[in-house]
């Protein structure tokens, strides 16, 4: 498996859009050789992403897109930065739990904790080689409790916990990172009609990602407001 490649490699899932996409972005800007992953080949092609970035459409709880993935990282063998970004918000209008059923926590559950957990499984030996960095997007609704966030919120956490775990199993460097509010479209299915157009950019929290990952400070859960 040792690969005498020089260039870092990043596998970024959900770069479709968001803050996937602006990370994605920068990664390659700052000379990584990045894959990235997303649900909606329409969206992909709005999503202006630069021509190295290699793009793998499908979706994270199936099976044989997650071996499309690791297929990816195999060839250039190596992965120095994992980043689970890709999530779901679940059944849309949000609701209250007295009224979340098992199929709506199956699918949050398939989707934010499964797919990270069982891609990191396939992935830990480049990562390890590497001395790679996992990465989990996070949110302030794993450790705050908001309602009708709860189903959400408790994917988020368990998340968070999974993140944290494998750095301990691993000898991994794991963070997992609560960005903040975000003027994305996922915050805008959270609050529909409302006007988020006071919420800042994805690209104002990348520097701050950047930043934790050129540091390289002790695994951990983060908010990037506190990073420098």
């Amino acid at each position: 498996m040792t690969s005498k490649r020089t260039t870092r490699v990043a596998l970024v899932t959900g770069g479709s859009a968001g803050l996937g996409r602006a990370l994605a972005r920068a990664l390659a800007a700052d000379g990584w050789d990045v894959v990235t992953d997303g649900r909606s080949a329409e969206k992909f092609k709005e999503a202006d992403l630069p021509a190295g970035v290699a793009v793998v459409v499908g979706d994270l709880t199936d099976a044989e897109h997650r071996d499309r993935l690791v297929a990816e990282v195999a060839g250039r063998g190596r992965l120095d930065l994992l980043v689970h970004n890709a999530s779901t918000l679940g059944p849309l209008p949000m609701r209250p739990l007295a009224e979340v059923d098992i199929p709506d926590l199956a699918h949050v559950w398939r989707t934010n904790v499964g797919g990270p957990l069982v891609l990191t499984s396939a992935l830990l030996p480049w990562l390890r080689e590497a001395s790679g960095v996992l990465l989990s997007i996070s949110s302030d609704a794993a450790v705050n409790h908001y309602e009708t966030w709860g189903l959400y919120g408790a994917s988020k956490a368990a998340l968070d916990h999974v993140t944290l775990t494998y750095a301990a199993e691993s000898g991994l460097t794991g963070y997992a990172v609560d960005p903040g509010d975000m003027r994305t479209a996922m915050h805008q299915d959270a609050f529909p009609g409302e006007d988020i157009s006071d919420r800042p950019l994805p690209e104002s929290v990348v520097p701050r990602l950047l930043g934790l990952l050129a540091d390289r400070p002790a695994s951990g859960r983060y908010r990037a407001e506190d990073l420098g």
